[in-house]
């Protein structure tokens, strides 16, 4: 008798544990009665009645996230794709909702997504999505907001997360790219060399003002030499003709005694006999008398003109 008895036994215990469930953290658990809405179990032991409840699903609380790609066109005709990233929730309090009342959320997720960028792309043009790729995302939160929240979902952040335009389009704004970059590679080297021209010419300039300082100095000095030597000879009993002769002299030879001493030197033929300085004052004194004459002369012929017009205009 006992033996007929194992069996039912058996088989209670197996209903009985078949009313026996578990369900997991930021997991919700939809029970239902004869097919009908029951009850919403969250985490943690739960207990149903065995063939009469079952469970009719499970819906995940935490954070998902689904990525659309969606190819439209944009204001300056470009094909562009776009992957959009969509992070939302399930609201705890409305499971009933995302459970009921859609039956695929990832499918009316992305047709919202499709609708929106479709609808705000076509506005700009390509550099524009690039630069304002967070109101695009702005606007897909939005729309979703608004008609997800219905259905007991929540949207967390939409995000834009690649721009990616037609292969041709993106090898010409490379190109366009590298001939910005080479113009203005070419306008700073273009600067460095007017720079270097122009420090160039102020060092040059400078230079030449320094020589030509140095120069003034340079005859100077030999001037005031000079006349301290003309005194210096006038007051051992030489006059000022032969003390003029005696420093051309010696400024004869000793221009001689320099180009001696540069090997370099490229050949000069200059008289080297003792009457050479004489000869050379003479040359000098003449040839400063005929211009002093000369400009007597037209000094005169200035002074005649001048009268002969006077005399006219009267």
């Amino acid at each position: 008798m006992t033996l007929y008895f194992i069996p039912i036994i058996i088989l209670g215990f197996l209903i009985l544990v078949s009313g026996i469930f578990t369900v997991k953290q930021q997991t919700a658990a939809v029970v239902e009665r004869f097919g009908k809405f029951l009850s919403i179990r969250n985490s943690g032991l739960h207990f149903k009645i065995p063939i009469f409840d079952r469970i009719a699903g499970r819906i995940n609380l935490r954070i998902q996230q689904l990525d659309v790609i969606v190819e439209t066109k944009t204001k300056d005709d470009v094909f562009v794709r776009l992957k959009i990233s969509v992070q939302f929730q399930v609201i705890k309090d409305k499971v009933y909702d995302a459970f009921y009342k859609l039956e695929n959320p990832h499918d009316q997720i992305t047709s919202y997504v499709f609708d929106v960028v479709r609808a705000e792309v076509p506005k700009m043009k390509l550099d524009d999505v690039f630069e304002r790729k967070d109101d695009i995302a702005i606007a897909v939160k939005q729309e979703l907001n608004e008609a997800m929240v219905n259905y007991g979902y929540d949207i967390i952040k939409t995000l834009v997360t690649d721009i990616d335009p037609d292969l041709q389009v993106k090898e010409a704004m490379n190109r366009i790219n590298a001939a910005e970059r080479e113009k203005v590679a070419a306008e700073y080297e273009a600067e460095a060399e007017r720079i270097k021209i122009v420090a160039k010419a102020r060092a040059e300039a400078e230079s030449k003002r320094l020589q030509g300082q140095g120069i003034a100095d340079q005859r100077r000095e030999i001037a005031r030499g000079l006349e301290e030597s003309v005194d210096v000879l006038n007051n051992v009993g030489i006059n000022s003709q032969e003390a003029s002769a005696l420093i051309v002299v010696t400024q004869h030879y000793d221009t001689l005694q320099s180009i001696g001493e540069e090997t370099n030197s490229n050949l000069i033929l200059l008289p080297n006999s003792p009457q050479a300085g004489s000869d050379m004052l003479n040359n000098m004194i003449a040839s400063f008398t005929a211009s002093n004459q000369i400009g007597e002369e037209m000094k005169r012929q200035n002074a005649k003109k001048g009268i002969g017009r006077k005399n006219t205009e009267e």
